[in-house]
């Protein structure tokens, strides 16, 4: 049995020790349990249902009992081993959505990203496949978690109480990256994702028919077919786009331009920047003239 931590004097008075799990739920990420690991590394994929639960209510309990001893912020965060944001989370939020949100939030173990593969194999064998076997072959596809794992989501697809695997959605940025890259610079597997999500959702298909035909506007230079861009895209496009769309109007002719003509400001943009860098480079040390001098002979 581990030994008890001692109490902490603060301000002449003894305050209990730092409350810890027991021994069995500290386990490393190789599955073995140890009385020496820290609480706080245990996270709450390691941890069953009821142990959750527990913690939960002894954080909430030890923060609220150190904010009535008239406690910061900083000083509970540093005593129990905590994030500052944690604490604040904890003594601002009820305990009832506390606890509902740990367990809604709690995945569904080291196995999670391995349930889909688990249950396409355990498909097309029919349920006639050894756990020892999906075991050998999850662990060759990364997984690190323990054998008895994949044999309990085994005897769960089997008796047909497996949770469904949450679907792998991809996120914003890759969504962006997939809608303004050329066609035909995308992957079959990205094209497929890619209709995926477009067939999902309503708005990410309009926003990417728009996006795609304002970035071959772009590339091509085809600046008159700028103002019927902007008229569909105030019509039934997501708001963003149309919030976009209006302020191109704002500028419509100078925008026009810029998609038709080959000319840019990148040069004066370039010629401005120099100027500037000469200017604090010599800013305190050196007269007008000598900058003058600088900018005229300087290519």
């Amino acid at each position: 049995m581990a030994p008890a931590a001692e109490p902490v004097r603060r301000g002449g008075e003894d305050l209990p020790p730092t409350p810890r799990l027991p021994a069995q739920t500290c386990r490393g990420r190789d599955g073995d349990w140890g009385a020496g690991a820290a609480p706080d590394a245990v996270t709450a994929r390691e941890l069953p249902r009821t142990q959750i639960i527990e913690r939960t209510i002894h954080r909430y309990e030890d923060i609220h009992r150190l904010l009535e001893k008239r406690w910061t912020i900083s000083a509970i965060a540093h005593r129990l081993r905590l994030d500052r944001k944690t604490v604040r989370r904890l003594r601002d939020t009820d305990l009832d959505e506390l606890l509902a949100s740990a367990l809604e939030r709690r995945p569904n173990g080291v196995l999670e990203p391995f349930k889909a593969y688990l249950n396409t194999r355990f498909t097309e064998a029919q349920g006639q496949v050894s756990g020892t076997l999906l075991f050998l072959e999850t662990q060759a596809r990364g997984y690190r978690g323990s054998r008895q794992v994949v044999r309990k989501h085994l005897a769960a697809l089997r008796a047909g109480t497996a949770e469904p695997v949450r679907a792998d959605i991809p996120s914003p940025r890759k969504i962006t990256s997939w809608i303004m890259r050329p066609r035909e610079s995308l992957t079959e597997r990205q094209n497929e994702r890619l209709l995926q999500v477009r067939l999902a959702c309503r708005d990410i298909t309009r926003a990417c028919d728009l996006a795609r035909a304002f970035a071959d506007m772009v590339r091509h230079q085809r600046g008159y077919l700028l103002l019927e861009w902007i008229r569909q895209a105030e019509q039934d496009a997501p708001k963003p786009m149309r919030g976009f769309a209006g302020f191109l109007r704002q500028d419509l002719h100078a925008v026009t331009a810029g998609l038709t003509l080959p000319w840019s400001s990148g040069v004066v943009e370039g010629h401005m920047n120099r100027v500037k860098a000469l200017k604090r480079a010599m800013y305190g040390w050196a007269s007008f003239d000598l900058l003058h001098t600088r900018i005229l002979t300087q290519p």
